[in-house]
């Protein structure tokens, strides 16, 4: 397969799936830095796969596909993808995009500052050092890129946040991907906290501005 080739020229260790099921299930246990997902996999679908990768994975996701048309990249973008390329490609091109997609910088450790407290919203609890989030006593399994969302929700919960600020928040200043992603994380945030879209009690979203922290229940 020329993507395998390609990667393992590029001195990457490269994981194959025949499937979407497999792909998933591989990427579960194997918890991959990069995926390449092609949209047309047979039984569960590339964007169907990409959504199932979003419950537990932060990897980055370079999808495939053969249709150049605006409406599959954003179904892609909504449904997690971080790039998008279309067949036929080049080499050159095809590198150049997993090259752009690893450089995208993630948190990094930096000088120790005294252990932030605890924040509470109601029944959900926030501990910024240890990482973890609690909800009626109940430990939470977030994402990284999940619990940054709260992490920068909560530590300004007066401050109403658009998609632009967040994304630069979480996922960099450098980033050039899609607003649609932080949709997609706030979505699946929400359904974690058992908030109803509706009338949500965590993460609000303020009209026709972005989202802020909620008081809780």
């Amino acid at each position: 397969m020329l993507v395998t080739a390609l990667l393992t020229q590029q001195g990457f260790e490269v994981e194959t799936a025949e499937c979407g099921n497999t792909g998933v299930a591989a990427a579960r246990a194997l918890d991959p830095e990069l995926i390449v997902l092609d949209v047309g996999l047979p039984g569960m679908d590339g964007f169907t796969a990409c959504r199932e990768l979003r419950e537990f994975s932060d990897a980055y996701v370079l999808m495939l596909t053969a249709q150049d048309t605006e409406l599959d990249k954003v179904i892609g973008f909504e449904a997690g993808a971080d790039d998008y390329i279309t067949k036929p490609f080049s080499t050159p091109e095809f590198i150049a995009r997993v090259q752009a997609l690893l450089r995208r910088p993630r948190r990094t450790p930096t000088a120790p500052e005294p252990a932030p407290e605890l924040r509470r919203f109601g029944a959900l609890c926030i501990d910024p050092a240890a990482h973890e989030v609690t909800l009626d006593d109940e430990p939470l399994n977030l994402t990284r890129r999940e619990f940054e969302l709260l992490e920068v929700l909560s530590g300004s919960p007066r401050i109403a946040f658009t998609r632009s600020q967040l994304l630069e928040r979480v996922w960099g200043e450098s980033w050039f991907g899609d607003d649609h992603l932080v949709g997609v994380h706030i979505s699946n945030l929400r359904r974690k906290l058992g908030d109803d879209g509706r009338n949500p009690a965590f993460v609000l979203t303020v009209r026709g501005i972005g989202f802020r922290m909620g008081p809780g229940r």
